[in-house]
């Protein structure tokens, strides 16, 4: 069963490098930079999280020291474009303060540790799920550990690899970790490819026309979502 499981996702993952190429994730400067998107890209696009991390910027508070001191209150009205930005000012606040306690601020002290040890540990933060925990070891600190997201969910259920759409998140990841090599950057790019395939083809009302999933018929939405195509050009 897993050795079926790891064909599937491993032919999956060939698939969709050949249709999209590397994507050479996370779109960041720095692996500060990496955490700090990854909180502040909760319940937002990321469009508006590049307006937030261009405003911390310019304001010289995307480092740690100046992310302990700032005011939380002035904090929040710069990652404004980020929304829900008093919530996620907080939620940054508690990240650098952790930091500066378990690492005395350093990612590299950090990400010297057992990641998963460490995984754990970020769980505990007010405001970190496993997916921006998974997000910040992975991206951050070139840990192996598979993020998962709406778009993992929703491509996995049209495959017939989830039974509901709403799995849970770690019944999900484990599906990953157990299955593949523990590799960061199979990690990244895989992750990275689920979320180019649904932005331009998976999406909620799917484009299922000339999709490569379904020329390999492997997507059990195939015919539906091309048949939703069709209504939509008729209408």
């Amino acid at each position: 069963m897993a050795d079926c499981m790891t064909e599937r996702l491993l032919h999956l993952y060939e698939l969709l490098l050949a249709t999209y190429g590397p994507r050479h994730w996370w779109p960041a400067e720095t692996p500060f930079e990496v955490c700090v998107g990854a909180i502040l890209t909760q319940n937002t696009n990321w469009v508006n999280v590049e307006k937030a991390i261009a405003n911390l910027k310019a304001a010289g508070f995307l480092s740690v020291e100046a992310l302990v001191r700032v005011d939380p209150l002035e904090l929040g009205e710069v990652i404004r474009p980020a929304g829900f930005f008093n919530v996620k000012s907080r939620r940054l606040k508690s990240f650098v303060t952790w930091l500066m306690l378990r690492a005395d601020g350093s990612l590299e002290q950090l990400f010297a540790a057992d990641w998963r040890q460490l995984r754990p540990e970020l769980l505990a933060i007010s405001g970190i799920g496993p997916e921006t925990a998974d997000s910040i070891l992975l991206y951050a600190g070139a840990q192996p550990t598979f993020v998962v997201d709406a778009y993992t969910r929703r491509l996995l259920f049209r495959l017939g690899l989830l039974t509901e759409e709403d799995t849970g998140y770690e019944e999900v990841r484990s599906l990953f970790m157990d299955a593949l090599p523990q590799e960061v950057s199979l990690f990244n790019e895989y992750h990275a490819l689920i979320v180019q395939h649904c932005k331009e083809r998976c999406r909620k009302r799917p484009l299922c026309g000339g999709c490569v999933l379904r020329v390999e018929g492997i997507c059990r939405f195939g015919d539906d979502g091309v048949r939703s195509e069709e209504k939509a050009v008729e209408g």
